[in-house]
């Protein structure tokens, strides 16, 4: 994909992740917009990182990498990266995302229907054991949290 490409889906995600915090946790898109824009700039440069350097990790691990330096203490712009991230609210990119991973299943719901009843049965199966695991792994950390 091109760097146009990516930099449009991101802005795309960072919109739909603006407007979930906004209707869902009630904060504004104008404080929302540092977190925002922090966050797109970290995922294109690691997009551009995993063209650049030629160690091949994924994209998720140069946006790990890049966040945790952006953040450390001797990160001279580590408190307002800290500040501006703390506005988008943890759940918030979860429907932009929920609403790619469904756009990208839909595409392929009929080659997938035509696999056999049996492949439908084990896949409702997996996505609500995945969702239930994850809602219950979730509440568990969140739990573990408060006595933190």
């Amino acid at each position: 994909m091109r760097y146009k490409e990516w930099l449009f889906l991101l802005i795309v995600c960072a919109i739909g992740t603006g407007l979930a915090n906004w209707v869902g946790y009630g904060v504004s898109i104008q404080k929302s917009l540092p977190g925002l824009i922090i966050l797109t700039a970290i995922s294109m440069l690691a997009v551009i990182l995993v063209n650049v350097i030629p160690l091949k990790l994924p994209i998720i691990a140069y946006c790990s990498i890049l966040g945790l330096l952006s953040a450390a203490p001797f990160s001279p712009i580590h408190t307002w990266v800290i500040n501006s991230a703390n506005a988008i609210e943890f759940a918030a990119p979860f429907t932009i995302v929920g609403s790619f991973a469904g756009l990208a299943i839909g595409d392929k719901l009929k080659q997938f229907m035509s696999q056999g009843w049996k492949y439908i049965i084990v896949g409702m199966v997996v996505m609500t054991g995945t969702f239930l695991g994850s809602c219950l792994w979730d509440t568990m950390t969140l739990n573990l949290t408060k006595f933190l």
